[in-house]
């Protein structure tokens, strides 16, 4: 896969501003250590790629960060909010916090626009006018506004990934996790929701993104972590990353997938 990028893209848009510091946090599921002690400081408008074989803590990592998942020990602050059992900075975080999955999670009985619209109204409380001009917006920003009024089911998989992009990008978050986007979908789908991303990386938004394309990984990431059994094992540049690795379970791991 090839991907294209403008001088501006080439730039890395981080800033010395903290948005999500993660101290010492465990997490485990019954007696299974699936996180183990991980410390981790993103910047504000940091690419971070996350890569690693399966069952390694990737998902779970990127969960937690939005309260998705509950850890156990250690601290999470998102955004200056530590994460904790106080249910109005949950909220919080989940609002300033975009989520995109690997199974698209739109509503099926809702049209495109509606899919967009619902959480501007309900929990930006947003006129109805404003949250569809908003919507029309981020369906332009990922080439389908054509589609606002078709239902999911009418769309093909990297189509429906766009929307569930556009719709994260709705809500106005502040930063935007990715959970393996492109696993669900058929090869030929890939790029062009990688191309979204990649655009939208531009525009320096915080990323967190768990995937396997390390085409990708290398062209956007500040950051790549490697993770293996719940601990981050690598951590550097992406031509350090790819090109110098310093872990034998990284270089392992590159040597079974480029």
């Amino acid at each position: 896969m090839t991907i294209e990028l403008t001088q501006a893209q080439l730039a890395s848009a981080a800033s010395s501003e903290v948005i999500i510091e993660i101290v010492k946090m465990n997490k485990w599921y019954g007696s299974f250590h699936v996180l183990k002690d991980i410390d981790l400081t993103v910047h504000q408008g940091e690419r971070i790629v996350v890569c690693g074989p399966s069952g390694s803590g990737k998902s779970t990592l990127i969960r937690c960060i939005n309260a998705l998942e509950e850890h156990q020990e250690g601290d999470i602050i998102v955004d200056g909010i530590k994460l904790g059992k106080n249910l109005k900075n949950l909220d919080h975080i989940r609002t300033e916090v975009g989520m995109v999955f690997q199974n698209f999670n739109l509503f099926p009985h809702m049209s495109i626009l509606e899919n967009l619209t619902l959480g501007p109204i309900w929990t930006r409380k947003m006129s109805k006018a404003d949250a569809v001009e908003t919507a029309m917006t981020y369906l332009e920003r990922v080439k389908i506004p054509e589609q606002a009024d078709k239902y999911p089911g009418q769309l093909s998989g990297g189509q429906q990934q766009r929307v569930a992009i556009a719709r994260s990008l709705c809500m106005n978050p502040k930063i935007m996790l990715f959970d393996e986007p492109t696993s669900a979908l058929d090869p030929e789908m890939i790029k062009e929701v990688l191309d979204v991303m990649v655009e939208l990386a531009d525009t320096g938004m915080t990323m967190i993104v768990v995937t396997h394309e390390m085409g990708f990984a290398r062209t956007i990431a500040d950051q790549v972590i490697f993770m293996d059994e719940g601990d981050i094992v690598e951590q550097s540049g992406p031509t350090e990353f790819f090109d110098n690795p310093q872990h034998e379970r990284t270089k392992l791991f590159l040597s079974q997938i480029l």
